[in-house]
């Protein structure tokens, strides 16, 4: 089940009909993030597999997951505000059952990252769920 912040995503994609208006609504949601600070840009929050420079702070809050990312790339934290909607504030140990493929495939994402995004999106979705798992 996606969070309400998700599904007002979903809904702003389907009010928004052109592609490229989409794409700059991403942007925008990655825009309107908080940057991430500096001192949590290390190794250990460093995302493998991205084209971009990708950070993901995972420090859930009690039994609710909770995250915050950072990118060089504005699409990419665009991207990062998307999963920020999907994940953050639900349960931790509903983490690993949100099936992330089903519910960005209603953004209609797929179809239009390029292969290097699409994979550092994997990565990032890798990422939380291991993260959450061993928590």
């Amino acid at each position: 089940m996606a969070t309400e912040a998700f599904e007002e995503i979903v809904g702003d994609f389907e009010f928004l009909e052109d592609w490229e208006d989409r794409y700059r609504h991403v942007i925008e949601l990655g825009k309107a993030m908080d940057p991430l600070d500096d001192a949590l840009k290390v190794p250990a929050t460093k995302v493998d597999g991205c084209a971009s420079q990708v950070w993901l702070h995972i420090a859930p809050a009690g039994d609710r997951f909770h995250f915050d990312g950072d990118s060089d790339a504005m699409i990419v934290r665009g991207l990062i505000a998307v999963l920020r909607a999907l994940y953050n504030d639900v349960p931790v140990r509903d983490v690993p059952g949100i099936d992330a493929q089903a519910e960005l495939a209603r953004l209609d994402l797929q179809d239009h990252l390029s292969s290097q995004r699409s994979n550092g999106l994997k990565a990032m979705i890798q990422r939380i769920r291991d993260t959450a798992a061993a928590a």
